[in-house]
Formats: C-alpha cells, sequence, structure tokens
C-alpha cells in the first residue's frame, strides 16, 4: 500500500491534495476507512488523524463502518420516488432484511438510499457500487440483489461490462485503471435526445 500510495502522491504539486484518493486506496484495502487507515494517510500526507477524519466524514463515498462487497443505491428523490423508488426501496429493504447504510449478514449487499443518481431521464435508477441500473422495479432490483449475493456476474445498463466489488472499484477512484472504461454505452438515446433536437435545429 505504501508504495500505490507513494505513486497517487506523486502525481500533485502538494501532497495533501492526494488524501481524497489516498481515502479511496484505504478502502481498497480494508474495504472501509479503518483507524489504521486514517493514521495511514496522516502520515504519508503530514497531517493530522482530525484532518483526516473531517474528510473522511464529510463524503458519503467513504465508509465508516465494514461495507459490504456491494453497495447498492436506491434513488428516493423527487423523480426516481413518483415514478418508482420509494416501491423499490421499500421492497429491497424488507427482501434483505436491512435499512439505510446497513450491510446484509454475509457482507455482501450494504443498502442505501440514495439522493440523486444524476440520470433523471432513466427514472427509477439504481446504482450498485456506482454503475447505472435503468429504468428498475423492485422486483428487478430484489433479483439484482440476490444475483449479487449469488457470486453471478451482473451486467449494468450501461458503462462497464461487469459490477466490480467495492474494493475493486475503490482502487479505481483511487487512480488504479482497471482498462475497463470504455466497456459498454456510456449514454442512452434519452439522455442524448436533447443534444440531437438542438443539432436538427441548429
Amino acid at each position: 500500500m505504501r508504495e500505490d500510495a507513494a505513486a497517487v502522491v506523486a502525481r500533485y504539486p502538494v501532497k495533501r491534495s492526494a488524501l481524497l484518493p489516498l481515502l479511496h486506496l484505504v478502502q481498497s484495502v480494508d474495504g472501509y476507512v479503518t483507524g489504521r487507515g486514517i493514521e495511514f494517510c496522516a502520515e504519508v500526507l503530514d497531517l493530522t488523524t482530525a484532518e483526516v477524519s473531517g474528510v473522511a466524514t464529510f463524503y458519503t463515498q467513504y465508509k465508516r463502518h465494514p461495507n459490504g462487497d456491494y453497495t447498492i443505491g436506491v434513488c428516493t428523490n423527487t423523480l426516481c420516488a413518483i415514478m418508482g423508488g420509494d416501491a423499490i426501496w421499500d421492497a429491497v429493504s424488507e427482501h434483505l432484511g436491512i435499512g439505510h447504510d446497513e450491510t446484509t449478514s454475509d457482507g455482501k449487499i450494504t443498502l442505501e438510499r440514495v439522493e440523486c443518481n444524476a440520470a433523471c431521464d432513466y427514472a427509477p435508477v439504481v446504482m450498485t457500487n456506482w454503475e447505472f441500473f435503468d429504468n428498475q422495479t423492485p422486483e428487478s432490483t430484489i433479483r439484482l440483489a440476490d444475483d449479487l449475493r449469488a457470486g453471478k456476474d451482473v451486467r449494468p445498463t450501461r458503462g462497464a461490462d461487469k459490477v466490480c466489488t467495492f474494493k475493486e472499484v475503490s482502487r479505481v477512484l483511487a487512480g488504479f485503471h482497471d482498462g475497463r472504461a470504455d466497456e459498454g454505452p456510456a449514454a442512452g438515446p434519452a439522455s442524448l435526445l436533447g443534444l440531437k433536437i438542438a443539432q436538427e435545429r441548429g
């Protein structure tokens, strides 16, 4: 981890700027931001543990307790909620027996309410480790959770060819490419419709 941390820090003219990717690096090893991870970041970046903790507790992508292999985020913001997000949340929460920011007993799934997945054109949207699952229903999301728990390869609606684990995604967010950035479509027809109309009208 020290070697990887040095590679991350070397990307920045001021080393404290490497804190966010270093916290992702810690999660890629420990599965969440542990006490030893906070101390590690503080030592590498010449910060206090209070400074590191202040950042780690501010952003929701940093987990302060063990996270599941897969984080399922159900958007329950206004548009997704009225399109079915609330029904998805209720069904999946009941099916898994967990609530917001809780993890199944097998350590496979952490469930989250998400304020906005920035994909309203495909509402209701669910994300799994930040990969999109568009136009979801309670049934499709329960099937998604069950497939992930069973160890099946699951393909998102857009983006990568399969959902990676939380630790694998955390390593990518730390700045270590996995060679999968160009897999799958990035935007669907609904996302591009406005651009198409603008081009047609000059």
